[in-house]
């Protein structure tokens, strides 16, 4: 697992004027995004499916989940996301990272782009 703090753009993909700048930790070993739920709603993301999520101490949560533009380094894409509780970490997980085309590098503990494979 890598991780990196990193400047995302989140906005609402039909009132793109909604937009707000976050500080998120991209975690490779997490796989949707979590972003904090006030600002989701803030920004009008709808509630799209609940689901269920096993935390690593074992817990299973319930959260809703909805989708959002997500920018980063120039790179855009539409992701899921988690809309977050108060106790839950903020993150850039690896599916949106893969949207984007981008990597943790191991290294110099920053993005990267990532060699897209389409098979």
């Amino acid at each position: 697992m890598g991780y990196v703090r990193v400047r995302v753009k989140i906005r609402n993909s039909y009132e793109r004027e909604r937009e707000r700048e976050v500080e998120l930790l991209a975690d490779t070993g997490a796989i949707y995004s979590i972003i904090p739920e006030k600002i989701l709603k803030d920004l009008k993301i709808e509630r799209r499916t609940l689901r269920s999520m096993k935390m690593s101490d074992g817990r299973i949560i319930q959260r809703h989940l909805g989708i959002v533009e997500v920018e980063v380094k120039g790179e855009v894409a539409h992701s899921m996301v988690v809309f977050g509780q108060e106790d839950d970490d903020a993150v850039l997980g690896v599916t949106a990272l893969e949207e984007l085309g981008l990597q943790v590098d191991q290294l110099t503990g920053e993005l990267k782009p990532m060699e897209l494979l389409l098979l």
